[in-house]
């Protein structure tokens, strides 16, 4: 049973950041079957509600699209209200034979709240506004952490950079990363003349080097 789960697709690193009224989701787009990278340009990242909810997985691909349609389910029964349907989520989830057997973590947002929600009917809500998810979690959520403390970069910019730190550290990350925000972008960036740089990719444009962190303001 190990080694089938060993080699079940997987998704690995989502990362949530909430910061004043903006909140931005990304992840990265790697995809590994054992020790093989199957896909480097996977969306793990969706848009719910008109886009004002934003949704994220880790886990078994199979398994977190299936999530993603019985939270968008329960989204809709609750007319929007993104706490009573994360909670019932994990309510089924938890309870229902099929449902519980399903390997994947998820994280939703929206303007008010950020979530983390699990099999186990875990419904966690962090004391920061940052939460992350997937094999890469701890070296995201330490950068976010301290890009958080240290700068005034918002929470979009905190959110990428944090993101190449751990595509820089993290195997099972790559730099391919999609970055959705609430409210949304209002326009893209402009990419650089010349020969597109690798590096990330905030809602399809801007690369990694765009985006490093300004230091604070000191104090007159």
């Amino acid at each position: 049973m190990d080694v089938q789960r060993g080699f079940r697709p997987h998704a690995t690193t989502i990362l949530g950041v909430k910061r004043g009224d903006e909140v931005a989701l990304a992840g990265d787009g790697q995809v590994t079957i054992g020790d093989v990278v199957l896909k480097h340009g996977a969306r793990k990242i969706r848009t719910l509600h008109d886009g004002q909810v934003l949704a994220g997985f880790a886990g078994a691909v199979a398994d977190a699209l299936t999530l993603f349609a019985k939270f968008e389910s329960q989204l809709q029964a609750w007319d929007g209200n993104l706490r009573k349907a994360a909670v019932e989520l994990t309510k089924e989830w938890r309870s229902d034979r099929y449902l519980r057997r399903l390997e994947a973590q998820l994280i939703v947002a929206d303007q008010d709240s950020i979530l983390v929600l699990s099999g186990e009917g875990d419904v966690i809500e962090p004391d920061d506004g940052i939460i992350s998810i997937g094999s890469g979690s701890p070296y995201a959520t330490a950068a976010a952490k301290a890009l958080l403390r240290t700068t005034d970069l918002s929470a979009r910019d905190i959110v990428l950079t944090a993101m190449e730190i751990t595509a820089e550290i993290c195997i099972f990350t790559n730099a391919h990363v999609t970055l959705e925000t609430i409210p949304p972008a209002s326009e893209p960036e402009a990419a650089p003349a010349g020969p597109e740089p690798d590096g990330l990719v905030a809602n399809g444009t801007a690369p990694a080097a765009a985006h490093r962190p300004r230091k604070r303001k000191e104090a007159d």
